[in-house]
């Protein structure tokens, strides 16, 4: 992998190799440890370690008796763990106007809630405002790398492109695509929706850490012409960036799922209508997944696309328990993501604990290795950017976050009386939240996550 000097984000051009060392707990998930409990050879983990940053990139993970030499700028975060920053891998930017609104299930919200929020960011000026906070607020709570839906709208993809290139993020988004069943302000038109995703492929795709995703928002807003364009697209193979990805929902509620049964009543299931306009790939990223079935799970996994679970959300809305038992089974691919804005959290602590309340329902713990390998590692590699993000291996951006074990006196009390490091793990991931973080790096920088 070249180790080419990290872009500085106020003017794109790379900088000199800054050499930092970070001290604290370090951990990281070398693989998928699966669903027991035991991480085995697949954590990492050095307490009172060096993590070494050189242009942006990780350099060596150190034990507390090997510290660099005096070249080495240091900043001390002993007492705190020290780990990859969180990818989420479904996050809807606009949504966060929205949290916490009460609704009546996913099509209701939608109409009451979301559409009218989204119409907001035809307001170019609303439109640049809301990314940068939403950009700020990822950060904030210790994500450093999101998959986005933005709006329809050409100039929000641009807005939130801009927020997280001027923060040197790792971002992959898109224009959304509706030209059917949503209201008249966020309807697009096939032809010129086509000629936006163009223009904005060749502004951004592969533009320093930024990356395109072709974003029909679910099959009953798409028509087939829609569908068909967005194959097109995805055939595409740019300069730079590789071909761009695919995001969309599928399967998230019971009603929905009716409704794209009578709407396409040639497909086999939800996730049929996508295969047979030739959409699913590895770089296909679906929200929810929570109900299909074996033979949709099956075909998932041949074709090597990614369920974003989003289980704060999914309890929010009532939608349903997504069986992640069922998709290991099957060999699916499988991260945590917020969903924000049914989804109450940008942090994805929160996200996976929430996972883990999901799993126990249906008679599966999932362990805190896994829980975070998830939300980092796991989601990189359904990114297709696992030798770049989610670990401290040489080599991948040093994206870190500086986490407190303890905020309170209860955490500190709590964590005090594990008897080992998955329980206090398992304890800080359910216990912590966004007031845990210390201090966030993206590409080795440390930036201001909040505004001062």
């Amino acid at each position: 992998m070249s180790q080419h000097p990290a872009p500085d984000p106020s003017t794109g051009a790379a900088r000199g190799p800054e050499r930092v060392a970070l001290r604290g707990d370090v951990l990281y998930l070398r693989a998928d440890p699966g669903p027991g409990g035991d991480a085995g050879d697949c954590a990492h983990f050095e307490p009172d370690g060096w993590l070494l940053a050189e242009g942006g990139r990780v350099a060596a993970v150190r034990a507390a008796d090997a510290p660099p030499d005096a070249s080495w700028r240091r900043e001390d975060w002993r007492g705190h763990l020290l780990l990859p920053g969180f990818i989420d891998l479904h996050v809807h930017a606009p949504q966060i106007d929205v949290m916490g609104s009460w609704g009546e299930g996913l099509l209701r919200w939608l109409e009451d809630f979301t559409y009218p929020a989204e119409a907001r960011w035809a307001d170019s000026g609303h439109a640049a405002r809301s990314a940068r906070r939403f950009v700020r607020q990822l950060l904030a709570h210790g994500t450093t790398c999101a998959m986005v839906f933005p709006t329809v709208h050409r100039h929000g993809v641009d807005a939130v492109f801009e927020a997280a290139r001027e923060q040197g993020m790792c971002l992959v988004t898109g224009k959304v695509l509706m030209d059917r069943n949503v209201p008249e302000a966020l309807r697009d038109d096939v032809a010129q929706a086509e000629r936006d995703c163009l223009s904005l492929i060749e502004r951004w795709h592969g533009r320093d850490r930024l990356r395109y995703a072709l974003t029909p928002r679910f099959a009953p807003s798409c028509s087939d012409e829609q569908l068909r364009m967005c194959a097109r697209l995805l055939r595409m193979e740019p300069p730079d960036g590789g071909a761009p990805y695919l995001q969309t929902h599928v399967a998230e509620n019971r009603d929905e799922v009716r409704w794209v049964r009578e709407l396409v009543p040639r497909s086999r299931s939800y996730l049929d209508v996508y295969e047979q306009f030739g959409l699913l790939g590895r770089r296909s990223v679906l929200a929810h997944g929570i109900w299909l079935d074996d033979v949709d799970r099956a075909l998932l996994a041949e074709r090597g696309g990614t369920v974003a679970f989003s289980p704060s959300s999914n309890l929010y809305l009532g939608s349903g328990l997504f069986d992640w038992a069922r998709a290991d089974a099957a060999g699916m691919r499988v991260a945590v993501a917020s969903d924000v804005g049914a989804g109450t959290s940008l942090c994805q602590l929160r996200s996976a604990a929430d996972a883990c309340k999901v799993q126990a329902l249906q008679g599966m713990r999932l362990s805190a290795w896994r829980a975070l390998h998830a939300v980092t590692r796991g989601a990189a590699a359904a990114l297709e950017m696992e030798s770049e993000l989610g670990h401290f291996q040489p080599g991948a951006w040093a994206d870190v976050v500086a986490w407190r074990w303890a905020a309170n006196e209860l955490q500190e009390h709590r964590l005090g009386l594990a008897r080992g490091l998955h329980e206090r793990l398992y304890a800080w991931l359910h216990l912590a939240d966004e007031r845990n973080v210390a201090a966030v790096y993206v590409a080795g920088r440390r930036i201001q996550a909040r505004p001062s």
